[in-house]
């Protein structure tokens, strides 16, 4: 199913060259492009600020450093090791359990140190960098995300993007991992993408490779009964992410832990679009009103006004078919 370009434009759908050009462009300074590209440099940047991440076991920077890495994990039951300037998902390496000298991946499969140390390797050398640059290997502490997430994925932590415009949270939906995704909360890799009620934390929609889907394809529970808890909390934090970075048009990534709420995971500059088509609304007519409201509000009074304007009263009825991200 496909429509046209301007049936597209009609429904206040942003494509990429708008999105370059008239908001990224417009409203992100490229010197501050750093603060986001680096997910240790945004980490350290939300410490700053007091927003929640999950916590930085360690760092390794270079191939002698590998060496360290057995002692690093020592004792620990589950960590995730990720590329700081890595992006898409790719090169993050989930052990959520530890059995003798075997690390576990979610899947079962297990891996030895000597695996887990050439992951790192590859890091460094840029296999999963922007540009093929040389990187920095970083390890977190596994995240226990909220078990109400339990029925809508698969061997996976569910994330939260929500789109910040002038420190407006416009738009948002929950991206849940899939056997397709290899258990990755990453569309593209085919995990589900789930539209929510800015007003409220409700599901509105679920999508998987662009096409509508009312149930997760491997748990068959019914997407539009996922709800969010402590959802303003999590706009908040969303809407603070502008004060932070200075960035203008930002995707702001968060998980849900069961001890620690909302946890702030990255930052990225240059947001996709496939967030519409979860949504099955543009973005356009919602970045209309917030370029014509006053500057100077605080974040709550931003989230309030989000909350009031862009309340959606029921799932959109008429899905969006096309492929948002090449138009």
């Amino acid at each position: 199913m496909w429509t046209t370009p301007g049936r597209l434009r009609a429904k206040g759908i942003v494509g990429m060259n708008r999105r370059n050009i008239r908001y990224i462009g417009r409203y992100n300074s490229r010197s501050l492009y750093p603060l986001v590209d680096d997910k240790l440099k945004t980490k350290l940047l939300a410490e700053q600020h007091g927003i929640a991440t999950p916590a930085l076991i360690g760092t390794i920077t270079t191939q002698f450093g590998i060496k360290q890495l057995r002692r690093t994990l020592d004792g620990r039951q589950g960590f995730v090791i990720k590329p700081a300037k890595g992006s898409g998902g790719k090169g993050i390496l989930v052990i959520n359990d530890v059995s003798g000298d075997r690390y576990l991946k979610p899947s079962g499969y297990s891996l030895g140190i000597e695996d887990v140390e050439r992951h790192v390797s590859n890091i460094l050398s840029g296999l999963y960098s922007l540009g093929g640059s040389p990187d920095v290997a970083v390890i977190e502490a596994l995240i226990n995300f909220d078990e109400r997430f339990n029925q809508y994925t698969h061997e996976g932590v569910p994330d939260i993007r929500v789109i910040v415009f002038k420190g407006y949270p416009v738009m948002a939906m929950v991206r849940l991992s899939t056997a397709a995704s290899d258990g990755k909360a990453n569309l593209h890799q085919g995990a589900v993408g789930v539209g929510i009620d800015i007003a409220t934390g409700q599901a509105l929609r679920g999508v998987q490779h662009d096409r509508p889907i009312g149930l997760h394809p491997d748990t068959d529970h019914d997407l539009t009964k996922l709800h969010i808890s402590g959802w303003e909390t999590l706009l908040l934090l969303a809407a603070s992410c502008y004060e932070v970075t200075g960035l203008g048009y930002l995707g702001t990534d968060m998980v849900l832990d069961r001890e620690h709420g909302p946890m702030l995971l990255e930052l990225n500059a240059r947001p996709g679009l496939a967030i519409q088509m979860a949504n099955g609304e543009g973005l356009r007519p919602r970045l209309d009103l917030v370029e014509q409201q006053p500057d100077g509000l605080d974040a709550q009074q931003r989230v309030a006004f989000c909350q009031h304007h862009f309340a959606r009263s029921q799932p959109a009825k008429n899905p969006l078919a096309a492929d948002l991200e090449h138009h």
